[in-house]
């Protein structure tokens, strides 16, 4: 993936972030789908925006804390505020120089289920831009399950990886 690409990858994943706000309204957006859970398509969303916020404060910093999400409940309970955000971070991430993306940064992030800690590793923005992105797309998909169930409609592309859509606009080879 080219530079602007990854760039245009993160515009694309919240602008669907923005497709999806305008779909719902409060009820929809904070509405538990799963009373044993308490998931909610807000919950959701903020998971995605904490990611991206993470990674933008992270660039600062150089190291990107993906334990420390803000976890913020305004977020995944009011569409003004997500909305506000997802244009926070649309800014942020648009006006992000091409050169920066080679910056290397430091990771840390609990992944284990263990008594382990968090786990720190040698990355770059180009990386992390990649996981946020995959990240939110997988979320997506989850939303748009839950979305599905409350008759709210999504483009199709909403929650498939790009390479699933490439994937199945491709010809099928000979014998399939």
């Amino acid at each position: 993936m080219t530079t602007p690409s990854l760039l245009r990858a993160v515009e694309d994943v919240l602008r669907q972030g923005c497709i999806l706000l305008d779909r719902l309204d409060e009820a929809s957006y904070t509405r538990p789908l799963d009373e044993r859970s308490g998931a909610s398509v807000g919950a959701h969303y903020r998971h995605v925006l904490d990611h991206f916020l993470c990674l933008r404060d992270g660039m600062r910093r150089g190291e990107i804390l993906y334990d420390e999400r803000q976890r913020d409940p305004e977020l995944e309970n009011s569409l003004t505020a997500a909305r506000r955000v997802t244009e926070e971070l649309l800014r942020a991430f648009c006006s992000l120089p091409s050169s920066a993306l080679d910056m290397p940064c430091k990771v840390t992030y609990t992944v284990g289920y263990g008594d382990g800690g968090p786990e720190s590793v040698e990355s770059n923005l180009s990386r992390e831009i990649m996981f946020c992105v995959g990240h939110a797309t997988h979320h997506y998909a989850i939303v748009k399950l839950l979305c599905a169930g409350s008759a709210i409609h999504l483009p199709y592309e909403f929650g498939i990886a790009p390479s699933t859509l490439k994937h199945l606009a491709a010809p099928a080879a000979p014998g399939d």
